[in-house]
């Protein structure tokens, strides 16, 4: 997974979410809960790479930041509880979907315990 529309239609396979463009600005995709509206990923070309931001516990920001180079603190966000992850090829595909899945999950809706959606 190297390219924008691969995270943007993974994150879609995740259901009821929507793609927005808050920023005014098409490099900056968010990717938000549809119910809540809550951001779950940031996708964004930085250098020469695709950046995904996801959330995370802060143990397990530790574990992905000491098992790959790629997985850096969160460009422009809290670094405590979010990780950038640059898709240059290092960090194995089934990895960036799992950290992707996990933010999804951590953003779920706590009111109604279910995930987001009319």
């Amino acid at each position: 997974m190297r390219e924008k529309k691969e995270v943007i239609e993974y994150c879609m396979s995740l259901g009821d979410v929507y793609e927005d463009y808050p920023f005014h600005d098409d490099n900056w995709c968010v990717m938000r809960h549809r119910a809540s509206k809550k951001t779950f990923a940031y996708i964004y070309k930085r250098g020469e790479s695709i950046w995904v931001n996801v959330k995370c516990e802060p143990q397990w920001r530790d574990f992905w930041r000491s098992a790959f180079v790629s997985v850096v603190p969160a460009y422009h966000m809290n670094k405590t509880h979010w990780n950038s992850v640059i898709l240059n090829g290092t960090v194995p595909e089934k990895d960036i979907k799992r950290m992707i899945a996990e933010s999804y999950d951590l953003t779920l809706d706590k009111k109604t315990g279910r995930r987001s959606g009319p």
